[in-house]
């Protein structure tokens, strides 16, 4: 694996090495030592999949409080989304600035999120499915999120065709106010 620094803090766009013969390839897509050595939550506690079937689709933002911060590994392994983390640690030299990236997969991309960064995506097709692997435990009563287009981030999506798919939780929530 090759990992690049993001803008912010703590959050890694990791690539893979692919190994590759004849038959296809073969790559390492975690490696808990590599993790901890670049300061990243090493721990994997669950997994989960998201299926979205139609291009436009729109999750997020959503993140833990504090003191039940989730880290995120969130790979997409059919089609393509763009992927963004947004920085909502009030003592960050990036507080409320957002990076995102495309993952698809064609170009194997995993983005590293950690603790205190809220996370959402777009898809970029139809029929898209995307992996997370969580460095901590969900906590209902923790969960929160920032509304996908609130202007305290200014997070540049994706055009689409005609109206985003987001769910109503998603754009209910309220002005962000730290």
């Amino acid at each position: 694996m090759r990992f690049e620094k993001t803008p912010l803090p703590g959050a890694w766009l990791i690539e893979l090495d692919l190994l590759g013969d004849e038959r296809g390839w073969f790559a390492r897509t975690f490696d808990a030592d590599e993790f901890a050595r670049r300061g990243m939550n090493p721990a994997v506690v669950q997994s989960s999949a998201s299926f979205n079937a139609r291009r436009g689709t729109l999750r997020g933002l959503h993140y833990q409080a504090e003191p039940h911060g989730e880290s995120k590994l969130v790979r997409c392994v059919r089609g393509a989304i763009f992927d963004v983390a947004v920085d909502v640690r009030a003592e960050s030299s990036t507080f409320r600035r957002w990076h995102g990236v495309e993952l698809s997969a064609s170009n194997r991309l995993a983005l590293y999120i950690p603790a205190g960064l809220a996370h959402g995506f777009q898809t970029l097709t139809d029929d898209v499915e995307v992996l997370y692997q969580m460095g901590d435990p969900y906590v209902p009563d923790a969960a929160r999120g920032v509304r996908f287009d609130d202007p305290a981030f200014g997070v540049q999506w994706p055009a689409v065709d005609g109206e985003r798919i987001v769910s109503e939780r998603d754009r209910a929530y309220p002005d962000f106010n730290p």
